[in-house]
């Protein structure tokens, strides 16, 4: 079963991968990505903070999420509550990532099981948002990687808990391309590259 150990293994490896790429032009495109690695980096963090906020509330809004204000640097970028202060450069950056993730990592680990907070692909657990970030956080160092020439290579056995939790109807096969295939980045045999895809965050 996914856990916040999983999130916690996949920020790490993908932090220490990106801090080596601290010089590289993250202006660039973030892989097939509209938003550069910078934006992409920043959209991660957001998801994380904004997955361990709607868990936050002693009652989370059934209905809804927790309203924090969204907005975009550029009409082509992320829209997101978080930003890092581009003065402080990558390794900011990054730090605001990892800042990001032991919220989502604390939340997950203390909030009771029975808790459900809303998302629009299901009302979610504890475990269920952990597991949400930790998809996040390996589909976009995936894209960050594209764009800065990086090899991205996550655990194996991640991947089969995020795809177990989120995925129940993913195909076999090996798991990190399959993943990669669930979120509309590849295609796979047999298998066309999809144009829109959604996850079931509501605990079976």
């Amino acid at each position: 079963m996914l856990s916040a150990d999983d999130l916690d293994t996949s920020v790490r490896r993908s932090l220490a991968l990106l801090a080596g790429a601290a010089d590289a032009d993250w202006d660039v495109p973030a892989g097939t990505l509209t938003w550069t690695c910078w934006e992409t980096a920043e959209h991660l963090a957001d998801d994380l903070f904004f997955y361990a906020t709607q868990l936050g509330p002693g009652e989370p809004p059934a209905d809804d999420h927790v309203p924090f204000a969204m907005s975009r640097h550029r009409p082509e970028g992320p829209l997101n509550s978080i930003a890092a202060d581009r003065a402080a450069g990558v390794s900011g950056l990054l730090h605001v990532v990892d800042a990001c993730a032991g919220l989502l990592s604390a939340m997950a680990r203390t909030r009771p099981p029975s808790v459900r907070a809303y998302h629009v692909f299901g009302r979610a657990d504890p475990a269920g948002f952990a597991a949400m970030g930790t998809v996040e956080t390996l589909v976009h160092t995936h894209d960050i990687s594209a764009g800065l020439g990086l090899s991205w290579d996550p655990p194996v056995d991640v991947c089969d808990r995020v795809l177990a939790r989120l995925f129940p109807d993913a195909p076999a096969g090996e798991r990190w391309p399959v993943l990669l295939w669930c979120t509309g980045r590849v295609e796979l045999p047999g298998h066309p590259r999809r144009t829109s895809w959604r996850w079931e965050g509501t605990p079976r």
